[in-house]
């Protein structure tokens, strides 16, 4: 972990920077920053929750990591997609953690071939080196 006294020069070169504002924790809203509009965190009506909102964060990091990755290698995706599911899992002493599990289509790649490219973006996405060590990540060809 990093401590700084000054966020400004934290984020002076930072991209795809957004913020975001939780009021009442998993059971309340979450807003972005400057908007007066809130989202429940917590609607059993398939409204947003905090594994829902991570989900689709990592889903489009990790798929423009892998993107990145088969563009590198001469081999664009056309058509690719990617699936995140993101729970929580609870020790034995009661702590949770994340689990997630990442599934790419990934057409005109052999399955080993696509293995390859998502386990290269996964060493690759901010995501995923932010959750290393720390939660469960699964890579799975469809």
């Amino acid at each position: 972990m990093t401590t700084v006294t000054n966020t400004a020069l934290l984020f002076e070169n930072a991209t795809n920077v957004a913020e975001a504002i939780s009021i009442g924790g998993r059971e309340g809203t979450l807003q972005s920053a400057g908007s007066s509009e809130a989202a429940s965190l917590f609607d059993p009506e398939q409204k947003p929750n905090p594994e829902l909102l991570f989900a689709g964060a990592y889903a489009a990091c990790f798929h423009s990591a892998v993107i990145g990755v088969a563009k590198a290698l001469g081999t664009p995706l056309e058509e690719s997609v990617v699936h995140a599911r993101v729970g929580q899992l609870k020790d034995g002493a009661g702590d949770s953690s994340l689990l997630v599990e990442l599934r790419a289509k990934l057409p005109g790649f052999d399955r080993l071939k696509s293995r390859e490219l998502m386990e290269t973006a996964h060493k690759i996405c901010p995501y995923s080196k932010a959750l290393r060590g720390e939660a469960t990540v699964a890579l799975v060809v469809e």
